[in-house]
């Protein structure tokens, strides 16, 4: 396809100092420090307080039932907030967790909450065993988990609400599609081709583990019944991931199709006659509630995420809005508007 599209500007949506990512890098990495070293320093400061091994979990009330020596209490503390820790920072790094304000409140709740969260934990397992000789003693009262989980929360939604930032640029109603211009009697056609590398990973495992169960029962290893079900439920699942792992995207004179699979069918079509408008976009699962077919209630759009970047989102003349990832996507958009602006020239 020869005809070039004339590509609007873009720019990044507003969102103040708080949604910057060299700040949130900066804030997320001095935070993590002091978080990290407060789980370190104040157990070695009460190591000699502390029974060993440590009572680590209670039930029934306040009786404790499990305990673990110092050193792994201490380095499950660590664990539950590094692992997370490491994961903010990373996307804070990328910067797609901080392009729109749902998935920046999420960033910024989940930074300060879990951190108070894990905080907490450690802080309530402390309490509990200091001074209490055997583990068998270290009594928990009832009313500290829901006062961690309780500040864990308030902190989260006070964090994300300050780190909202500004609101997201909403597509201009005013600017001009992307257009193309066809020669007469020309037809171009236009294909896109998107996978989710992840979800076609896990359904190859998944469908190797199946096979593999059904070669084990069969062999009589494992119990027939309850091998097969398995099997079976777990080919169902590997097969449907393998089929919506991968989409394509087919712009042409008939309108907009999306086909599944790596065969591209069945597929999802929608008229040139029934688009009123094409344009590109950027987004992340974080914005549309995750991966997979999503809507946003109160939007009236529709969008099938695989994965974060430029999708085509088309206007229906009925009202709503479809949105499905493909690369090169103004392209796909500038081609459907010049057959949608044929189908309304022929339209009587």
């Amino acid at each position: 396809m020869t005809d070039s599209a004339r590509r609007p500007s873009t720019s990044a949506p507003p969102g103040g100092r708080a949604s910057s990512r060299g700040f949130a890098v900066a804030v997320a990495a001095v935070w993590g420090a002091l978080v990290t070293a407060a789980l370190v320093t104040v157990p070695l400061a009460l190591r000699d307080r502390l029974p060993e091994p440590m009572a680590v979990h209670w039930s029934g009330g306040s009786v404790p039932d499990r305990s673990m020596p110092f050193a792994g209490d201490l380095a499950t503390g660590l664990a539950l907030w590094g692992v997370a820790w490491v994961f903010l920072l990373g996307a804070a790094l990328h910067g797609a967790a901080l392009r729109g304000r749902p998935t920046r409140v999420q960033w910024w709740g989940f930074l300060f909450g879990w951190a108070v969260f894990a905080l907490g934990v450690q802080g309530a397992t402390l309490l509990a065993n200091l001074d209490a000789g055997d583990w068998r003693r270290a009594l928990l009262p009832g009313w500290t988990v829901l006062a961690v989980l309780g500040a864990a929360v308030a902190v989260g939604v006070l964090a994300g609400w300050l780190g909202r930032g500004g609101p997201d640029r909403a597509p201009d109603p005013e600017a001009k599609a992307p257009s193309l211009r066809l020669r007469p009697g020309r037809r171009a056609v236009w294909v896109s081709r998107t996978s989710n590398p992840w979800l076609l990973a896990l359904s190859g495992v998944a469908l190797t583990g199946s096979a593999g169960a059904a070669v084990l029962a069969a062999a009589g290893v494992l119990d027939g019944s309850a091998a097969w079900t398995a099997a079976a439920a777990t080919a169902l699942a590997a097969l449907l991931g393998l089929a919506t792992a991968t989409i394509q995207v087919r712009v042409d004179a008939d309108g907009l199709r999306v086909g599944f699979g790596p065969l591209a069918r069945p597929a999802y079509r929608v008229p040139a006659g029934a688009i009123e408008s094409a344009r590109a976009e950027r987004a992340t699962p974080g914005q549309v509630g995750g991966w997979g077919l999503r809507g946003v209630p109160g939007t009236g759009r529709t969008t099938l995420m695989l994965r974060g970047g430029e999708h085509l989102v088309i206007r229906r003349t009925t009202g709503g809005e479809f949105a499905v990832s493909a690369d090169d996507a103004e392209r796909g958009a500038a081609l459907l508007n010049a057959y949608t602006a044929e189908s309304d020239a022929l339209r009587p």
